[in-house]
């Protein structure tokens, strides 16, 4: 090979190694913390594609539950690893207590969300929920039980060690269960005596086994050892699409105010385009992709439809007209001792 060969041939090598890490330095990454299993594939394969290609960026999702996440943020507060968060309405407002949340940028797309959409000013809902009740249908078709219509119905002698109940410790579900429970015990979120003194002998009864959160209902729906456990109608969906023989019921009292909500990290490395990702995620063309790929409903109610899931939206619309709104900030402060609590006299 000649000089002149070799000269050209170095220096288109050397464009091509300077060409690729130019581009890798243009294509920052940024990580969000949400759920795994279903809904990080969702937002994986169907919502932040469109997101990176726009803004020649790469979106990571770190799994985990709210409060697996919220741990991980509080832990590197001081250099967060993390930019956006996805996090039950409830954990979110711990976290913003905590100061782990920037305020969001006012933009087009956020003014579209309905006030009740917001959580201070630092966090909004991605996608509404609520917690009712869930049951297994062939076990209560096999047994001839007509399905649940109050969230008493988890007393019920029929239903002896066939209640599955996530823990109220770790779960928000559970946690909501419970507090339904104890308003209709006569308690309130300042008063949760009368729930704690009426468990045992109602409800703790029939529980088969308190669980730390809704992974494992899908194996106990399969064996039918459950056949009654609060859940969201969102999550009822998705192990029905997974051939599940579980049905949603709406409580007379009302289901339970559940939303994920987002924020972006306080003191992150990526400030402008972490607001712009939480920005993009409340668009209805973001929004309706997880709701027609994943079921989630779409906190923008601009966001389009279809015959697929029209349905579902215009159902939620009617559960949240009598759904029950928590007053998270008492709840948040006095939560740790009503968890152990929980844990020394219920979960022993």
């Amino acid at each position: 090979m000649n000089n002149l060969k070799r000269t050209a041939l170095l220096g288109f090598s050397c464009m091509s190694a300077l060409l690729t890490v130019t581009q890798a330095q243009a294509e920052p990454t940024l990580y969000l913390g949400m759920n795994g299993g279903t809904m990080e594939r969702l937002y994986a394969d169907k919502v932040l594609p469109v997101f990176e290609k726009a803004n020649n960026v790469k979106v990571v999702i770190v799994p985990g539950t709210s409060a697996d996440i919220l741990a991980k943020v509080q832990a590197s507060k001081g250099n967060p690893q993390l930019h956006v968060m996805f996090l039950d309405d409830g954990i979110m407002y711990r976290a913003i207590s905590m100061g782990l949340c920037d305020k969001l940028e006012d933009n087009p797309t956020l003014a579209q969300i309905p006030a009740k959409g917001r959580i201070k000013e630092q966090a909004v809902a991605v996608s509404l929920g609520v917690t009712g009740l869930a049951y297994n249908t062939r076990l209560f078709k096999e047994k001839g039980w007509a399905a649940p219509t109050s969230w008493m119905d988890m007393a019920d002698p029929r239903f002896k060690d066939k209640v599955v109940f996530q823990s109220m410790a770790s779960s928000t579900f559970g946690l909501h269960g419970f507090l339904m429970f104890n308003r209709i015990q006569g308690g309130s979120e300042t008063d949760v005596e009368p729930g704690f003194k009426a468990w045992p002998n109602t409800v703790g009864r029939n529980v088969l086994e308190y669980i730390p959160s809704s992974a494992k209902i899908s194996e106990m729906l399969q064996t039918d050892e459950a056949a009654l456990f609060p859940l969201t109608p969102t999550q009822v969906t998705a192990l029905k699409l997974k051939g599940m023989p579980v049905e949603y019921a709406q409580p007379k009292e009302g289901a339970v105010v559940l939303n994920v909500a987002e924020c972006t990290i306080a003191n992150n490395t990526q400030p402008q385009l972490a607001q712009k990702l939480a920005a993009f995620l409340l668009t209805p063309d973001a929004q309706a992709a997880a709701l027609e790929d994943g079921d989630q409903i779409p906190s923008n109610p601009n966001t389009p439809t279809t015959d697929k899931t029209r349905g579902q939206v215009e159902a939620m619309k009617q559960y949240l007209e009598t759904a029950i709104a928590i007053d998270w900030d008492q709840v948040n402060e006095q939560r740790p001792a009503w968890n152990a609590r929980w844990n020394r006299s219920i979960e022993r």
